[in-house]
């Protein structure tokens, strides 16, 4: 994947992500993953927040921090918090995931959902993840998955070089997220619709 063909994705996707992607993908998910930082307040990091939709899920103790690479999702993303007075949003930034802009050990979670197959590279976003995420912190994955083997698979191999138009990568498999990582994982969801989708509850040990 490469940054051009993302942001021109999000361009195109941006005034009718909700309506179409948002709708599928929001409730499950976004729900379970913002259910893991509820469990306790603390702060918040969202990897990219796209169009802010996870925001209202996310209990009002926290002090939740977003950041996306695309202006146009980030530009919905600010007008929903505005119009929901979404207060425990504390602030939402325009930055790249590879290098964030944060203190080491800066939030107590860090939720990134749908979001490690669309970016450019995506060992080095975990690697950031885990570097601002606090000793004994959780980190949350909601992603698509590869399947090891079926029809599926056969799929997903006959879409991967398509990626840069998709704007996501159908054929990246969970060993990616795990061999290029500290975290521990606690565990592992699979997700509807149809368990394309699979969340990794992962901790950051002390």
């Amino acid at each position: 994947m490469q940054l051009e063909h993302i942001l021109k994705s999000y361009a195109r996707y941006a005034p009718v992500y909700d309506q179409t992607f948002g709708w599928m993908l929001s409730y499950r998910g976004r729900t379970m993953a913002a259910g893991v930082t509820n469990q306790r307040p603390g702060k918040v990091l969202e990897v990219g927040v796209g169009t802010g939709i996870s925001l209202r899920y996310y209990r009002r103790e926290h002090q939740v921090h977003g950041i996306d690479i695309s202006p146009d999702m980030l530009a919905i993303a600010h007008r929903r918090v505005h119009k929901a007075r979404l207060s425990h949003v504390s602030k939402l930034s325009l930055m790249d995931a590879r290098d964030m802009e944060y203190e080491d050990e800066s939030f107590d979670f860090v939720v990134a959902a749908y979001v490690m197959s669309v970016v450019p590279e995506p060992a080095k976003v975990l690697r950031e993840i885990e570097r601002v995420c606090k000793p004994g912190g959780d980190v949350v994955i909601v992603n698509h998955f590869a399947a090891e083997r079926g029809f599926r698979r056969n799929v997903e191999k006959m879409l991967a070089p398509l990626s840069h138009k998709l704007g996501w990568r159908p054929d990246m498999p969970v060993e990616e997220i795990l061999s290029n990582t500290h975290l521990r994982e606690v565990k592992r969801h699979q997700l509807p619709p149809l368990g394309m989708f699979t969340m990794l509850h992962l901790k950051k040990e002390r």
